[in-house]
C-alpha cells in the first residue's frame, strides 16, 4: 500500500511543486524589480529551477522543488545581504560542508567495496537471483545451463555459477566477479521463456566477453564509488518519502520541525544527483564501446550473428523490455540490456545501432513486423492451450 501511495503522491506532486516554484521565483524577481533591487541574486534563482524542470520527469524532481523553494524563502527572509563579500565570508562553512560530504561518500564507498569480498555471488544474490542447481529437471533451467556450458568451451573460460532472476520478466542477464574463477553469469527468467535456444545462446555468448576481456573486473570495482554518490541522494529521498508520508496521514508534527529536515533532505537529493549524473557519463563512456564488442564476440563464440540479433529484436518489442524491477542504478554498466527506461547519459548503446552493427541489412522496420508475428505466435498458443484444457475437461468428465 505504501509503494502505491508514495507512486501516486510522485506523479500529483512533481508538476505541482514545480509549478509552485517556479510560481516563486517569478513573485520574487517581480518584486526586485519593482522595488528597485539589483536582479543578479534573482537570477541566480533560476539555476535551482533549470534543474528540477529537466529532470521534474523523475521522482527526484520533487526534491530538487522542495529544495528550490527552501532557497528562495531562506534568501528572501534572511536579513544577510547575499552580496559577494557574503558569499566569500562564508567559503569555510561550504568547504567543512563539501569536506564532511565527500567523507561520507569515501565511507560509503570503502564499504560497498568491503562488501563485494564476496564475488559475484554476492551481487546476484542481492538482485534477488538464486542459483540454479546442476541437477534441475526444468527444461528451460537445463538449457540454460547446457549453453552456458558450451560458451565456456567456445571462450575457454571456466564454466561459472548460474542464477536466475526469477521474479524479472524482462530479457536480461550479467556477468559479476572479480576472476574467471569466481565469475557469476545471471539471467532473467524473462530470457529463459521468451528467447528461442539460438538468442539465448547470443546473450550468454555476450556475457562471456565481458568475462574474457576483463569488463566484468573493471564492471565491479565500479561499484564501490557508484555506491557512494548514489547513497547520498537515496538518503535524501527516503527523508522526503517519509515526510510526504506522514504529512499524507496527518502526522501531528509541527511543520516547523520538518523544515529543516525537508532542506537537508533536499540538499542531499542535490548533491546525490550530480553525483549520479557524473557517474552516468563515465560509465556510458566506459560501457557503450564495449557492448559493441561484446556483441561482436557473441557472433565469435557462436557462429551464428541471428541469435543475439534476434535477441536484441525482441528487446526492442517485447513491453517488459530488459527493464527489471529491482534498483538498477548501481549496476546498469554491468546489464546486457538497459535495466531502466534512461534516455540522457544511458549505458548502452541504441538497440537500433546495436542490431545494425550485427545484421547490416536491419531496418527500424522490421520491428513492426516482428511485432505482428510475435502476437501472432502468441495468440496462437494460447488458443491451442486453451483447446487442450477444454478436451482435457471434458475427457475428464466423459469419466
Amino acid at each position: 500500500m505504501f509503494s502505491l501511495l508514495d507512486a501516486f503522491l510522485n506523479r500529483l506532486s512533481k508538476w505541482v511543486l514545480l509549478g509552485l516554484s517556479l510560481l516563486l521565483c517569478t513573485a520574487i524577481s517581480a518584486g526586485d524589480y519593482y522595488s528597485g533591487a539589483e536582479l543578479s541574486f534573482s537570477i541566480f534563482y533560476l539555476f535551482p529551477v533549470a534543474i528540477a524542470a529537466w529532470y521534474a520527469g523523475a521522482g527526484i524532481g520533487n526534491g530538487v522543488a522542495f529544495l528550490s523553494a527552501g532557497v528562495w524563502l531562506w534568501a528572501e527572509v534572511s536579513p544577510i545581504e547575499p552580496d559577494a563579500a557574503w558569499l566569500q565570508s562564508r567559503w569555510q562553512t561550504l568547504t567543512g560542508v563539501a569536506g564532511i560530504t565527500i567523507g561520507f561518500i569515501a565511507l560509503a564507498s570503502l564499504y560497498r567495496i568491503v562488501s563485494l569480498r564476496g564475488g559475484g555471488a554476492r551481487i546476484a544474490r542481492e538482485l534477488g537471483a538464486n542459483p540454479l542447481p546442476p541437477d534441475t529437471g526444468d527444461p528451460l533451467r537445463r538449457r540454460l545451463r547446457n549453453v552456458v556450458e558450451e560458451m565456456a568451451i567456445a571462450s575457454g573460460v571456466p564454466v561459472p555459477e548460474i542464477y536466475v532472476l526469477e521474479q524479472e520478466g524482462g530479457i536480461n542477464a550479467f556477468a559479476a566477479g572479480y576472476l574467471p574463477e569466481d565469475a557469476v553469469v545471471a539471467v532473467t527468467r524473462g530470457a529463459l521463456e521468451q528467447l528461442d535456444r539460438e538468442e539465448l545462446q547470443g546473450v550468454i555468448g555476450h556475457e562471456f566477453s565481458h568475462i574474457l576481456n576483463g569488463d566484468m573486473r573493471l564492471n565491479v570495482r565500479m561499484l564501490g564509488p557508484l555506491f557512494g554518490i548514489t547513497i547520498v541522494g537515496l538518503l535524501g529521498r527516503t527523508l522526503l518519502r517519509n515526510l510526504r508520508l506522514q504529512r499524507s496521514f496527518g502526522s501531528s508534527r509541527k511543520s516547523s520541525g520538518a523544515l529543516p529536515v525537508v532542506l537537508v533532505a533536499a540538499g542531499l537529493v542535490i548533491v546525490g544527483w550530480v553525483g549520479v549524473t557524473a557517474a552516468r557519463m563515465i560509465k556510458a563512456g566506459v560501457s557503450r564501446q564495449r557492448e559493441y564488442l561484446a556483441d561482436a564476440s557473441a557472433v565469435q563464440f557462436t557462429r551464428d550473428p541471428d541469435g543475439i540479433a534476434g535477441a536484441l529484436k525482441k528487446i526492442a518489442v517485447y513491453s517488459d523490455a530488459s527493464y527489471l524491477n529491482v534498483e538498477t542504478e548501481e549496476v546498469s554498466h554491468m546489464l546486457f540490456g538497459s535495466g531502466e527506461n534512461v534516455s540522457m547519459f544511458a549505458t548502452h548503446p541504441p538497440l537500433n545501432k546495436r542490431i545494425q552493427r550485427i545484421d547490416q541489412s536491419f531496418a527500424p522496420e522490421d520491428l513492426v513486423q516482428l511485432a505482428a508475428s510475435l502476437q501472432r505466435k502468441a495468440r496462437t498458443e494460447a488458443e491451442r492451450a486453451a483447446r487442450d484444457e477444454i478436451s482435457a475437461t471434458q475427457g475428464g468428465g466423459g469419466l
